[in-house]
């Protein structure tokens, strides 16, 4: 009998590696991270016990969204892909995309009319990553198409989506005040949002390696794109 059981339990554990790892395939993660590999003592501003909540994954069941805020390089994408590999590995379907990649799918798939089979098709991943909200702006007739499939997966599906922008800032990122109200409305109505303030973790890994001053700090968005128009 405990022969047998070992057979199954080996059995059922190469099944779920098999499925894990096809469906981490399908998820199309810029690389795979776990909550174990977060340095909380980094960024003592997150409230690990929110985390641990959102690691239980009771917020996919309730097709509810996790909003992660902060500056560039805090852990944002780290937290978000951790969260998807946790989502993928109780047997969620999980689909990363930036959000230029998403804005350029869109895009496409309207022009070839093909625009609801398309949006169908992001309807079907139980869990929709969405990296780096706010990096750049969207005209209105893009922020209408993101508008659209909010509102396709809005109590149906979770969306973990990151930005660099506070909610203030919306307005003028999509391009359109009353535009940006009706997405947040969507997003945050049942929601949780984590807005994490600390020092990039990229920063702090040059300056171990000597190659930035300990004292350097990063320049802003605004600052960068600011350079950008001046050359």
């Amino acid at each position: 009998r405990e022969f047998l059981y070992m057979a199954l339990q080996q059995e059922w554990n190469g099944r779920h590696q098999r499925g894990m790892e096809s469906r981490l395939k399908q998820a199309r993660l810029p690389w795979v991270k776990t909550l174990e590999q977060f340095d909380f003592s980094f960024q003592p501003g997150i409230d690990r016990k929110v985390v641990r909540e959102l690691a239980g994954l009771a917020f996919v069941e309730r097709s509810e969204n996790v909003i992660l805020l902060g500056p560039p390089g805090v852990g944002k994408t780290h937290l978000a892909v951790a969260l998807g590999v946790k989502a993928a590995d109780a047997g969620h379907r999980v689909l990363f995309m930036p959000l230029d990649r998403l804005v350029a799918t869109l895009m496409k798939a309207k022009l070839e009319n093909r625009l609801e089979r398309q949006l169908q098709q992001l309807s079907y991943a139980r869990v929709l990553i969405l990296d780096e909200i706010g990096y750049l702006p969207m005209n209105r007739e893009e922020a209408s198409l993101f508008f659209r499939l909010l509102n396709r997966r809005y109590e149906k599906a979770s969306i973990i989506l990151t930005s660099n922008k506070g909610f203030a800032d919306w307005g003028e990122m999509f391009g359109d005040n009353v535009l940006a109200t009706a997405i947040l409305d969507r997003l945050l109505h049942h929601s949780t949002t984590v807005n994490i303030k600390g020092e990039s973790y990229r920063l702090k890994e040059k300056r171990k390696a000597g190659v930035l001053a300990k004292n350097a700090t990063p320049i802003s968005d605004d600052e960068m794109a600011e350079s950008g128009q001046q050359k």
